[in-house]
């Protein structure tokens, strides 16, 4: 702490208007990348059509009136930002401009901040995963909030896209695939590999958090130059007037979202889910061209709402792709698309007749595959990973909570069933003719339908008396073949 506090007095002395004391809060400039970004996530139809709402009866610990906005004494603040400065390799110093950002959050953009939050504990515990397999500090979290506001579909003006705003040329260095059809950029699980790769490298250069924060914002080069331009000093803050511009305000603000996202209650500040977080969304592999206006027709959704869900996909269309591809949907339109599938696959083709037509679905068995659960991980995390819903996940898995600990092993993917009850199997049975399926672990609804030619996931309801959840394994469920 006494390294911390040097640098911090020492800071002042050199920019006496980065000092924070007997000064008023600078003013940030209406064309600040940051307030640019929280104005992106504003403007979202899913975000600026709902009512906004604040929870203040959970966690508020200070009896806050629902509209009241705190203001606490720099000092206060200060002391907060030393004790997460104590448990950090970050320099978390308190002056001036980290100030105007943290006002930014807790008193301007208070609505945004509430939303971020909540957007929060959807992508934080797949952001920590990656930071923690690479070594980084968990609190590298918070650059994704400065970067994006946690909108996977921002774009900047200088054209970086995605949650860690990757340039073009510095995403495809990190393996994200950028074409007329698809941008990784956007992708969640891989454009947060590709943030990790990239700053451990830019952080094995100045072996500086705070550098190469900068760096990832506006490249080695100009942090370089402005390393030269100061004489060679190697600390962010002596070299913060060199810097670009857009880039001096980056890690004032970075600060600012760590203290926030500690002390959010202090600030009545609560998190709200989004629309979309109502909803539980749930994951399809595909790996094969689809149109997700053909998506929207058959569940009745929106066109809008599906690309919104599924950014990566830059003209609403998946592509002939050589591996399989995630599909994000909502979980009440996930058993309609797979009773679907095959008319879905057969309709790209219909529309674009100069494609050449698919081969029926005919999948391998599957080979089972188990998951170690690692520090941080949780059930969502690991169930969007795999492609599965976290009630598939739990299921595989005779779970039933959501409770998992370091070290255990999920199955994420079970082998073919080998005791299902199917006598005579694959003879064709008569119309009315019932046949009875032995339930086994893991099963699903729509996997019992595929077993079965002709039976879909409605016929499986019907005949069930309304089945849809709690398959048990060892039940006998009906299933009534149709006349071929």
């Amino acid at each position: 702490m006494a390294l911390h506090l040097r640098i911090t007095i020492a800071a002042a002395l050199l920019h006496p208007a980065l000092s924070a004391q007997h000064e008023a809060p600078l003013t940030l400039p209406s064309d600040d990348p940051v307030i640019a970004r929280l104005d992106d996530l504003a403007a979202l139809h899913w975000i600026k059509h709902t009512p906004f709402t604040t929870d203040t009866a959970h966690h508020n610990v200070h009896g806050f009136a629902p509209d009241q906005v705190p203001v606490w004494p720099e000092e206060t603040v200060r002391q907060r930002l030393a004790v997460l400065d104590a448990a950090t390799p970050f320099d978390l110093v308190h002056n001036r401009v980290v100030q105007s950002y943290i006002d930014l959050y807790a008193v301007r953009k208070r609505e945004m901040t509430s939303r971020m939050l909540g957007l929060a504990e959807l992508y934080f515990p797949t952001f920590e995963e990656h930071l923690d397999r690479h070594g980084i500090p968990l609190e590298m979290k918070y650059l994704a909030v400065v970067e994006s506001a946690l909108n996977p579909s921002a774009r900047s003006r200088a054209g970086a896209v995605g949650l860690w705003q990757f340039m073009l040329p510095t995403g495809r260095l990190y393996g994200l695939k950028a074409d007329s059809y698809i941008d990784e950029r956007h992708d969640v699980f891989k454009s947060t590999e590709a943030a990790c790769r990239y700053l451990k490298h830019l952080h094995g250069i100045y072996n500086d958090w705070e550098l190469a924060l900068a760096a990832y914002n506006c490249g080695p080069g100009n942090v370089n130059k402005a390393i030269r331009r100061s004489g060679g000093a190697k600390d962010y803050w002596r070299i913060y007037d060199h810097l670009p511009r857009e880039t001096r305000g980056y890690v004032p603000a970075f600060i600012a979202v760590n203290y926030i996202f500690n002390h959010h209650a202090d600030h009545n500040l609560y998190p709200v889910a989004p629309t979309y977080c109502a909803y539980e969304v749930d994951t399809v592999r595909v790996c094969y061209p689809l149109d997700l206006s053909a998506i929207a027709v058959l569940t009745g959704g929106t066109v809008q709402e599906l690309r919104d869900l599924n950014p990566t996909f830059k003209l609403g269309i998946v592509p002939d792709v050589d591996q399989p591809v995630s599909l994000y949907l909502p979980k009440d339109a996930v058993p309609v698309f797979l009773s679907n599938e095959e008319a879905l696959r057969y309709s790209y083709y219909a529309a674009n007749p100069g494609s050449a037509a698919p081969a029926p679905l005919a999948p391998a068995p599957p080979e089972e595959k188990r998951h170690v659960v690692r520090r941080g991980e949780s059930l969502g995390g690991i169930a969007a990973k795999y492609g599965l819903s976290v009630t598939e996940l739990k299921r595989l898995n005779g779970l039933r909570s959501n409770t998992i600990h370091p070290g255990q092993k999920l199955l994420v993917r079970r082998g073919a069933a080998k005791a299902v009850d199917r006598t005579a199997d694959p003879e064709p049975r008569s119309e009315g003719q019932a046949d009875y399926h032995i339930v086994q672990p893991g099963d699903t609804l729509w996997g019992i339908a595929q077993r079965y030619p002709g039976v879909s996931v409605e016929d499986l309801r019907r005949l069930n008396d309304g089945l849809v959840h709690g398959l048990k394994p060892g039940a006998r469920i009906k299933v009534r073949i149709p006349r071929g």
